[in-house]
């Protein structure tokens, strides 16, 4: 059995930069996202790695995991939402308490989406791939962003349904951001690798590309066994993104994944919007959709809200889920069960 965190009203937030932390010039984004969720009724409670970035890492692995595995076990902290990604999240892996983490969210993407695949596979405890900290700083949520609040609030064996955005943002304007940070002004098409109407079902379980295919063969990413001990060997849903990635290194990370055994009992595979995915001697990412679709024998859903090309959804690692798309369009609805 899955077990489903539920956050409260008033609840707590544990902010801890289990990857990067935020450097001395940027450190104005974190008091006014911690001043926004505060006039929505929220509670913070920093760690002091938010605030130290060096080396490419807010602090030593054995420091941020103690930190993380403090709030984890902590009655004060509800939940945990990163200030956002980085690169060295892998260090923590091995230094984590994971027989002792309480029932609570952990909420992020990026490089943190390898800490939620982790905890899931290791714990059957549900994990939240979506937005981050410092982008919880506007006067305002965009509906698909908003919608973070809502899935986090879903009791356990309720369901949540959430629909396509109407527009995504192409490009960051850092220095000018608007009443939600987001510049959303173009327009949002999900697409399918057999360009008809899909509808697919499982167990969601994904994150970003570029780090999570890092899991394959380490104890951190044993599929089968999650599959076999959590969710009584139910198919698969996954969801990626592509950070930095040019499509020949999408389809090796996704091969070293198929080679693992990741995609048995898969039942499709969506892929957020990506501003990478640069083509090699003509090979596109649709020509790796394509591929999927033809070597798994399922259909591949992309150019959905995820990941690094906001706005994005709230997908749940290890809730059971139905993905529809039509026309452009998409709809996802997440059973807690």
């Amino acid at each position: 059995m899955i077990t489903y965190p539920h956050m409260k009203k008033g609840a707590t937030i544990g902010v801890t930069a289990t990857s990067s932390g935020v450097p001395l010039e940027l450190h104005h984004i974190v008091k006014e996202a911690s001043a926004r969720l505060k006039e929505r009724g929220y509670h913070l409670q920093c760690g002091e790695t938010v605030w130290t970035q060096v080396k490419a890492r807010s602090a030593s692995a054995e420091v941020r995991a103690e930190e993380f595995n403090r709030m984890m076990t902590d009655d004060q902290v509800d939940l945990i939402i990163p200030p956002w990604g980085g690169e060295l999240l892998i260090e923590v892996l091995e230094h984590l308490d994971f027989e002792s983490i309480q029932s609570k969210w952990i909420l992020g993407y990026s490089d943190v989406s390898m800490l939620l695949l982790a905890v899931t596979l290791q714990t059957g405890m549900a994990t939240a791939h979506g937005t981050n900290l410092v982008d919880l700083r506007g006067e305002e949520y965009d509906a698909t962003t908003a919608m973070w609040e809502q899935v986090l609030s879903t009791e356990a064996g309720g369901e949540v349904i959430q629909y396509s955005s109407e527009k995504y943002q192409k490009e960051w304007d850092f220095e000018n951001p608007s009443p939600h940070v987001f510049h959303l002004n173009e327009t949002t098409e999900w697409k399918s690798s057999t360009g008809q109407k899909v509808e697919v079902e499982g167990r969601l379980l994904g994150g970003c590309v570029d780090v999570i295919h890092h899991l394959v063969g380490t104890p951190y990413g044993d599929v089968s066994t999650f599959r076999r001990q959590f969710v009584e060997e139910e198919p698969v849903l996954w969801f990626f993104e592509n950070c930095e990635m040019t499509t020949t290194d999408l389809k090796r990370a996704l091969i070293q994944m198929k080679l693992a055994g990741w995609f048995e009992h898969c039942s499709g595979i969506l892929f957020g919007r990506s501003a990478a995915n640069t083509p090699v001697e003509g090979y596109t990412t649709e020509d790796v959709y394509q591929d999927l679709t033809e070597e798994l024998g399922v259909p591949v859903i992309y150019e959905i809200d995820c990941g690094h090309v906001p706005p994005q959804l709230t997908l749940i690692n290890g809730a059971y889920a139905k993905v529809e798309t039509e026309d452009g369009k998409g709809k996802v609805t997440q059973w807690f069960k």
